[in-house]
């Protein structure tokens, strides 16, 4: 495992003060609630087509293993273990990593979390690897995504998602959003958003391939959605080689 300090203590500092309203779906994670479900089913359309999995099965992700980085208080990852994966999360805040292992257990899921950086999972390999909304806040992209190539195994699928560094992410997310409270203050740093190029650049440094990238928009009709508008946020679907 590549042993970089990614962690930026005040985005962790940050992030941990609202571990115990994370699973409130009208709280100040609404947006991560809202957004959940089409990252999920974005997830889930990549598995199927990268391992070919049966579109009906109820638990596709059976006999594999994921790794949820930047898992805040595991709204990815329990819907993960719920598809059948055998599920590790890490985060950058204990408090968070705390809440995650409480809502599991209360839920009788079987998730590990771990507090801290990636080396905490000395070489393990995971089938599917997921870190969502998480690059913008490290302190060292590169070696976060270095890190995330190490824990990628052979025949592993990585999804990220991010914000686009476009004047319409800097109006709809950070004016817009946190100026009128509907995420917390201070969330974003536009500057450190990464364009579509940028992380696909970083990626292939890392020695991975970027096989599909998908824009996530939001529609006033039927709230965030897939399709080929980058320029408010994204997911980007590697393999390696």
């Amino acid at each position: 495992m590549t042993k970089a300090i990614t962690i930026d203590p005040a985005e962790a500092a940050h992030f941990g003060t609202l571990a115990a309203d994370w699973w409130n779906p009208k709280g100040s994670s609404a947006m991560l609630h809202r957004l959940n479900p089409v990252r999920l089913r974005h997830i889930r359309q990549a598995a199927d087509a990268h391992w070919g999995c049966e579109p009906n099965d109820y638990q596709p992700l059976r006999g594999r293993s994921a790794l949820d980085v930047g898992c805040g208080a595991g709204l990815l990852a329990e819907p993960l273990a719920r598809l059948g994966a055998k599920v590790t999360g890490v985060d950058a805040a204990p408090e968070n990593v705390g809440a995650a292992a409480a809502h599991a257990a209360s839920a009788g899921l079987d998730i590990r979390y771990l507090a801290g950086e990636l080396d905490l999972l000395a070489g393990e390999r995971f089938d599917l690897v997921c870190s969502m909304e998480v690059i913008e806040h490290v302190a060292d992209p590169a070696g976060f995504v270095r890190g995330l190539a190490d824990a990628l195994a052979e025949d592993g699928l990585l999804v990220l998602s991010t914000p686009n560094r476009t004047a319409l992410s800097r109006v709809a997310m950070v004016s817009v959003a946190e100026g009128f409270g509907m995420i917390p203050r201070g969330t974003h740093d536009w500057d450190k958003f990464l364009t579509p190029d940028e992380l696909t650049a970083l990626l292939g440094l890392a020695g991975l391939r970027v096989t599909d990238i998908r824009g996530l928009s939001f529609s006033p009709a039927r709230g965030f959605v897939l399709g080929e508008d980058l320029s408010l946020d994204y997911l980007v679907t590697a393999v390696r080689g």
